[in-house]
């Protein structure tokens, strides 16, 4: 399949390490991203587990491709020291399972303690705040949009692509994520054409409009509103590569819920285990990608 790494959220298909690596295994995919294992958040994942794990995925034959952290997922009004601690300690991490790659957000301002040129601004201070932590652990930040954070839509993706990719290019990345431009009411083809030089890695994660919905619903990857599939063969022609992470929401297991997620659950899955849900998304998207390489 291409050049591209596909690597999943598997806490979606259950909440141990055996359950994880099992999930991956059957989907035959060689690459986690973790973010939720053994009742732990992957920013306060003790060492001394964190030992026994990336033992667990050596055995098994996986690789951490990125960190599934929350990173920037708190208010303005929070303590910024809360993340400096989480990345400090992923850095910690990072000696243990090898992985540099971080996953964060650019922060909320749920309170509307800020205008729109404060939010830019301490977004900003606090993402070049990350920047520095990463630098002193050799980490790279690879920053989600996502609803309601600075960088939720196009117009402000574009300040993170100019302020700080440009100018931190070792340090800070973007990740394309469809589904999260469609919740956001966004064309996502328009969007990709604007950034697809600009794309550091992709999430697999769609979502369709449904009549009489006022929010999307999950989908697999390839049959939503996303334009997954014209995006990624888009992708291949131009001979994009960079790590693609499956994230299926199409049940709302334990680990999609503490994510808060925002469209709706697929109900065509309702019956489904988060094991068989996640094995629906990662046949469905297998399946789409095998479709890019034959076009």
């Amino acid at each position: 399949m291409t050049k591209w790494k596909l690597s999943a959220f598997a806490d979606e298909a259950g909440g141990s390490t055996v359950e994880q690596i099992a999930a991956l295994q059957k989907a035959g995919i060689q690459h986690i991203d973790p973010r939720n294992v053994d009742g732990y958040n992957i920013t306060e994942l003790p060492l001394d587990l964190a030992e026994k794990i990336a033992a667990d995925y050596a055995k098994a034959g996986l690789t951490v491709n990125m960190y599934g952290s929350p990173l920037g997922k708190i208010d303005l009004a929070d303590d910024f020291a809360i993340d400096r601690k989480k990345l400090t300690h992923l850095g910690e991490l990072s000696k243990i399972f090898g992985a540099k790659a971080v996953r964060i957000f650019s922060y909320y301002n749920k309170k509307k303690q800020a205008g729109a040129a404060e939010f830019q601004r301490a977004s900003l201070d606090r993402l070049k705040g990350l920047i520095d932590i990463a630098e002193k652990y050799d980490l790279v930040l690879y920053h989600e949009n996502e609803g309601a954070i600075f960088g939720e839509k196009l117009v402000n993706i574009r300040v993170l692509r100019d302020e700080l990719r440009a100018k931190y290019p070792n340090r800070f990345k973007l990740i394309f994520d469809f589904d999260n431009y469609n919740h956001a009411s966004e064309d996502v083809w328009t969007n990709w054409l604007e950034l697809r030089d600009a794309t550091d890695a992709i999430h697999l994660k769609d979502s369709k409009w449904m009549p009489g919905s006022d929010k999307p619903q999950h989908v697999p990857a390839g049959n939503g509103n996303g334009r997954i599939p014209e995006i990624l063969a888009d992708a291949a022609r131009r001979g994009w590569t960079g790590p693609l992470t499956l994230e299926p929401h199409l049940t709302y297991s334990k680990a999609v819920l503490a994510t808060g997620p925002g469209g709706e659950p697929n109900m065509d899955f309702a019956k489904l285990t988060p094991a068989e849900s996640f094995q629906a998304a990662a046949t469905a998207a297998i399946k789409l990608l095998k479709q890019v390489d034959r076009a």
